[in-house]
């Protein structure tokens, strides 16, 4: 093997780059600070940005950074999956060694790794797949930021141009997530290189919106860092005319510079940016120029035994063909095993010179020479590289067989994308290939069926119908009935996913294609029976579940059951028996654990924090949430599972009347990057806290969104939370009338009875709406009412939250405000006060209403709520009695003498505050920003009148502020 050779056309000193430099730097030393930061770095081709980037990498590692670099790699228009972090991640392990790696994770992690590499072992439970890509983006977090415990970590990961949709989701969601880590993430593209529609554009756009990430495009070089390239190139000054042409024809880009020295003569100038490149190749001698067209052929980097089989030459023989390259800086040697060209423009121009035979030929060698020994290329990346070079030589069945393979491979490390292009490919081909089915041992159909199955998980809805309607086009249900149940299943899962209709009737079809007691006919219940309970059937739901869990027990079935369990007990929480509901999820938790899922036993704490809080035991709900969150952190599923929770934590903490802490808990969780569904669930629980808030513009903006994902014809879930929130939205904007229309086309139903736990909140907002909109719409206002009173007086009381709710709408609020101060909710019980305050007023009964209103006053100022606050006040004014301790007083302000008046989040942030916590150590055991950290720190200090952490620690021993 040569050993590394500088080129004569480099420079050797780096010029022009000292403000992109010193930026570099600036973002690195933000990451330092635990303020994790991603910079975005583009530029042309040419341009620079491979030696800016590996010139600040060495300072950074000089300056105690550990440096990990990756880079995408270009296959035709397949991306390899995940090829930068498999990169970095070999990097890791030929630095520490895998054991090593693996200890860096939480208990199982590296099974999630070994999708990647081999080295890790065996990879995890396929049983567990629906969750395991996001396992393996929350294992490769987890890994950044262990690494970064040690020291800064600077991440760089070049051409992300070319990479693959897995690695681009993958960079998006670590530029999320990666936020008090101290790491650097450098991410490099042509930008030239993006047309309108290249799939990198939508996410530098998001990822502009993230804050940390910066933005910076590398511009080319003036005249005078030309003229000092070129004299570092020469070895002496150029002369003034020679920079002015060099410049002139280069534009100021440094490959056309060193390209156009190279080229001699001035009359030797090329005329195109093709001739230019492969100017310096044109002069080497042919033998060498051939092994070029050669390793052209198998990508930017290639290893020398692989270029030894493709060519056959012995390794002398190459090594004497190559070293004129290398000396021409052409290609360069890499970690003694493989040859690099200088840049992927020089690849291509050399790979533009094949002949359309040579062309043929060589990629037929790649693929047959890889198909023998595919240790010859990376661990993980035989199959697809196999599969870019039968297709790139042109040979359909060849191309046919291995775009399956690879595809096969592809959905073993979760690139359901990169899956779904091969399956394309594979049907693309199909007529062209005489016996296909029997070449790959499956037929059109099934193809369309694993092509369904990959864009169901990769989002592309639309495509997953098209092909599910064409598999369903080529079975005969008669024949194959459960076949095509399946595929009946899936569709109507795609028609949920794009919030279209229909999809209950795909569901009732599968079941009839599938009468008699099978695992297939227990598939199609789980859909069916979940789906119905989100609706309006939920005893319908429930019997279907169970009659579902018959039968996978019968079969031995475990983790199908636990799922079961956990949709039943869903169904019990609807339909409010709560009791019930933590029952079955005690059973379901039991097996989750007999199974080591982490995936199960996460569900299962989800359902058990919601029955809580329903039940009125939110502080409960609230304590194990957050073990649930800390645990879903130490699974790597904190993205699927934990944000769930987190949500329903904040529910709790609705509960509880801490509204601003809810809306914090929210917004964390929507910055880990859930799934749409709980996303929009963080969104409407964000929205809930703002009408108790006042913050009109968000409720605005949540409505905005998931509006477009309800379906209003069906009577779901979504919809009466979008429809308590348009109510709440249009009574703090002074619109009763408005609001009384909107309740008026609520369907005040058996479908909204059988849902107590939901219905009867909404009915309680629906009752508010009567009461403000009788002075001007007095008979509609009264019959909705009396429609509101009828529909809940036909629930069932099954626990002390549904009693107070009843007791509200049956206009006992004093009893209401007696359950609710017993259960610990300040919110509703000051509401069902100044309820209670209005009927005295309007009766005549000045003194009744003011106790009440003087009870409620102190409540909403001390849970800074402000329009609850203001509508208390106003009423305290009409009927002339006063009821702040001092006026002018605003929410959440003590009365002069006393102890400073802390929200509970305040005191939870003081509490770790003197236990001499930092900011980002208590953003992590709370689940928040550091950022909002900061803020409740600086209201802490204003407000015990102090200026330092230690001063409020000892403030609050003093005042007793903290237990």
């Amino acid at each position: 093997m040569l050993d590394d050779m500088m080129g004569r056309a480099v420079s050797p000193v780096f010029v022009g780059r000292e403000a992109e430099l010193a930026g570099l730097a600036e973002a690195f030393e933000q990451a330092r600070k635990k303020a994790a930061t991603a910079v975005l770095l583009g530029g042309e081709a040419g341009v620079g940005k491979t030696r800016l980037v590996t010139c600040f990498a060495e300072r950074a590692e000089s300056d105690g950074a550990h440096v990990l670099v990756g880079g995408c790699v270009e296959l035709s228009t397949e991306g390899l999956a995940y090829a930068p972090f498999t990169a970095v991640i070999r990097q890791l392990v030929r630095e520490k060694g895998a054991e090593e790696v693996a200890a860096l994770l939480p208990d199982g992690g590296a099974r999630d790794l070994a999708r990647l590499l081999p080295e890790f072992g065996e990879p995890g439970d396929a049983a567990e797949s629906e969750t395991a890509r996001a396992r393996l983006f929350e294992q490769i977090l987890n890994l950044l930021e262990r690494l970064a415990e040690y020291r800064p970590v600077l991440l760089v990961i070049e051409d992300i141009h070319w990479a693959d949709r897995s690695s681009r989701d993958l960079i998006a969601f670590l530029s999320r997530n990666l936020r008090t880590a101290p790491v650097l993430m450098v991410l490099t593209y042509r930008s030239d290189d993006l047309h309108r529609q290249h799939p990198l554009r939508p996410v530098l756009a998001e990822l502009g919106r993230v804050e940390g990430v910066l933005r910076r495009e590398l511009p080319r070089l003036t005249r005078d860092e030309v003229a000092e390239q070129m004299a570092g190139i020469l070895g002496a000054t150029p002369a003034f005319a020679k920079v002015g042409t060099i410049y002139q024809r280069s534009e100021g880009i440094p490959l056309f510079v060193e390209a156009l020295l190279e080229c001699g003569s001035e009359a030797a100038l090329p005329t195109s940016l093709h001739d230019l490149i492969i100017g310096s190749v044109e002069r080497l001698p042919e033998e060498t120029q051939r092994a070029l067209r050669i390793a052209a052929a198998g990508g930017i980097r290639v290893s020398h035994a692989l270029l030894s089989a493709v060519t056959g030459l012995s390794d002398v023989e190459l090594e004497d063909a190559l070293r004129p390259a290398v000396a021409a800086n052409v290609i360069q040697v890499a970690d003694g095993r493989a040859y690099v060209f200088r840049h992927a423009l020089i690849r291509e121009a050399v790979h533009d010179e094949l002949l359309p035979g040579e062309h043929v030929r060589m990629h037929a060698r790649f693929a047959e020479e890889i198909e023998k020994n595919r240790r010859l290329v990376p661990p993980g990346r035989a199959a697809i590289e196999i599969a870019h070079h039968w297709y790139s030589a042109r040979d359909d069945l060849w191309a046919l067989v291995s775009a399956w393979d690879a595809a096969r491979k592809a959905a073993k490390t979760f690139a359901y994308n990169e899956q779904m292009q091969l399956l394309e490919r594979v049907l693309s081909l199909w007529g062209k290939v005489p016996d296909a089915a029997e070449r790959i041992g499956a037929d059109h159909t099934t193809v369309l069926e694993r092509a369904s199955e990959a864009a169901y998980a990769c989002g592309e809805i639309e495509r997953g119908i098209k092909f599910v309607k064409a598999a369903l086009g080529e079975l005969d249900e008669k024949a194959e009935p459960e076949r095509v149940a399946e595929l009946v299943v899936r569709l109507s899962q795609l028609k949920i996913s794009k919030r279209r209709p229909g999809a209950l009737d795909d569901l009732r079809y599968a079941e009839r294609l599938v009468p008699e007691p099978s695992l297939a006919r227990a598939q199609v219940l789980t859909k069916l029976g979940s789906y119905l309970m989100f609706q309006s059937e939920v005893a319908e739901g429930t019997a279907l579940t169970e009659e579902a869990l018959a039968i996978v027990r019968a079969h031995g079935e475990e983790c199908l059951e636990a799922d079961l369990l956990l949709n039943l007990a869903v169904g019990h929480s609807i339909a409010g028996d709560m009791e019930r509901t933590i029952a079955v999820n005690q059973t379901a938790l039991a097996i989750g654990e007999r199974l080591r899922s982490g995936r199960i036993f996460l569900r299962a704490v989800a359902n058990t924090v919601d029955a809580l809080n329903s039940m009125g035991r939110s502080a409960e709900a609230v304590e194990l949430a957050l073990k649930g969150e800390r645990l879903a952190k130490q699974y790597g599923l904190y993205r699927v599972n934990g944000t769930f929770i987190a949500n329903n934590r904040a529910e709790a903490l609705e509960a509880m009347g801490r509204f601003a802490e809810a809306a914090e808990v929210a917004e964390h969780a929507l910055t880990m990057d859930p799934t749409l569904r709980t996303r929009h669930h963080l969104r409407r629980i964000r929205a809930d806290a703002a009408v108790a808030l006042g913050e009109t513009e968000v409720i605005e903006s949540v409505l905005a969104e998931v509006d477009a994902f309800t379906v209003e014809e069906e009577f779901t879930q979504e919809l009466i939370a979008n429809t308590r929130l348009r109510l709440g939205l249009h009574l703090l904007e002074g619109e009763p009338l408005t609001a009384l229309e909107v309740a008026e086309r609520v369907r005040i139903d058996l479908r909204l009875v059988s849902k107590p736990s939901l219905g009867l909140r909404l009915l309680a907002l629906i009752a508010d709406v009567c009461d403000a909109a009788a002075a001007v719409a007095p008979e509609r206002a009264a019959s909705l009412r009396a429609r509101a009173e009828k529909a809940a007086a036909a629930m069932t009381v099954d626990n002390p939250v549904t009693e107070a709710y009843l007791l509200d709408l049956a206009r006992d609020h004093d009893a209401a405000a007696a359950v609710w101060e017993r259960l610990e909710r300040p919110f509703m019980r000051a509401s069902s006060l100044l309820r209670a305050g209005r009927i005295a007023a309007a009766e005549g009964d000045r003194e009744g209403a003011a106790v009440r209103l003087r009870t409620a006053h102190p409540i909403a100022v001390s849970l800074s709520v402000r329009p609850l606050v203001t509508e208390i006040e106003a009423l305290a004014r009409r009927i002339g009695v006063a009821v702040s301790a001092e006026a002018g007083q605003e929410p959440g302000q003590a009365p002069a003498g006393a102890a400073p008046l802390l929200t509970p989040r305040e005191q939870e942030v003081l509490r770790l505050v003197a236990q001499g916590r930092s900011n980002r150590d208590i953003a992590t055991e709370l689940f928040i920003s550091v950022k909002t950290v900061s803020v409740h720190v600086s209201n802490i200090l204003a407000k015990l009148g102090v200026s330092t952490r230690g001063e409020a620690a000892a403030a609050a021993h003093r005042l007793s502020l903290i237990d």
